[in-house]
């Protein structure tokens, strides 16, 4: 037996030996926000343990209803929801809930009630489960004051008032990504100790990519700007080569390739769907945050993604992100569109 190994092992950097001492540099801090984070660890591991063994647990096939996107649901999808929302409910720190899955926001009793607000998509690009293609759970934390009856206009703000958020994502292996406003740290699980550990620290998404990540099958939709700069990254005019083009088709996996590779992650608007696609609150704030977080940028088409002010908890934007260089490009492909109307 190799002790000296064993004892190595031992020295690790686990999500909750780091959220304990990113808690220890706030000495105002009761450990709320540490408890919380640990109730999404622990759903994600649940989650992840689902994911593993869903063909063998007839999990796969529909649960025969159908979300309020309209998508048919995963009997997988509405496992996840349930799994978070109890573990987030019981936690005893939170007050308000947003899930893709959920019409109304979820208002906590107020025997279990915190002073947070998650919202969170519990399995996104569920219908690629049933191919093997890496899926994930995508998570925004705010905080909001309890002078007042929580309710779902409360979590209506903008994603520069996030506190933390993250994603974990269930692939090859189960690597979780989260940024408490200080930097993104990526933790893998080792399922040998059921515990993520540090494998990614302080990431940093390079300035500039060579990879472009969009639906090409919706091209012929598309607006001005997202065609040219699609057409600059296969025919660029500078003499530079080509960007490759990347697509899973699941966001989670899709970002995760855009931010430790770089390059451009871009669902924009289009005739078909001329708000976009992807939710505001749970799928677009969450990335934009751990994109800026990474040094990285992400642009909705008008604005920075991190000031929009959503109207209703399942509002969608366009949105575009990435490496920052690669954002100017589109940022300045949109601004002489303007200029030109």
């Amino acid at each position: 037996m190799d002790h000296a190994a064993d004892a190595y092992r031992t020295d690790l950097m686990t999500i909750t030996r780091y959220v304990l001492n990113e808690q220890s540099r706030h000495p105002e801090s009761r450990g709320d926000f540490t408890i919380l984070l640990s109730h999404i660890v622990l759903g994600c591991k649940f989650v992840c343990s689902a994911v593993n063994k869903a063909g063998l647990a007839k999990l796969i096939g529909l649960a025969g209803e159908t979300n309020v996107q309209g998508e048919e649901q995963k009997k997988l999808d509405v496992l996840s929801n349930e799994v978070f929302i109890k573990a987030l409910i019981s936690s005893g720190r939170t007050c308000i809930l947003v899930s893709e899955e959920d019409e109304e926001a979820t208002i906590v009793e107020p025997s279990k009630r915190g002073r947070y607000c998650v919202v969170f998509d519990p399995l996104d690009g569920s219908s690629n489960i049933d191919c093997g293609v890496s899926i994930g759970t995508i998570f925004g934390i705010y905080a909001i004051k309890d002078d007042h009856e929580p309710a779902p206009a409360d979590v209506l703000q903008p994603g520069k008032y996030m506190l933390a958020a993250g994603y974990c994502m269930y692939g090859s292996s189960c690597t979780l990504v989260l940024s408490t406003g200080n930097g993104v740290n990526g933790f893998t699980l080792d399922p040998s100790l059921g515990e993520f550990i540090l494998t990614h620290p302080d990431i940093k998404i390079p300035k500039k990519g060579k990879i472009y990540s969009v639906n090409e099958g919706n091209a012929k939709n598309w607006d001005g700007p997202t065609a040219k700069y699609v057409e600059n990254c296969k025919f660029p005019k500078d003499g530079s080569s080509s960007k490759s083009l990347r697509y899973i088709g699941s966001m989670v996996a899709d970002v995760h390739r855009t931010l430790l590779y770089g390059g451009i992650f871009l669902y924009p608007a289009d005739k078909k769907s001329p708000n976009g696609k992807l939710r505001v609150l749970y799928e677009v704030f969450p990335m934009s945050f751990l994109m800026e977080q990474a040094g990285g940028q992400a642009f909705t088409g008008k604005q920075r993604a991190l000031d929009l002010v959503p109207k209703k908890i399942h509002e969608r934007s366009p949105i575009f992100l990435g490496s920052y260089d690669d954002v100017e490009e589109i940022k300045a492909l949109y601004a002489a569109q303007d200029i030109e109307k």
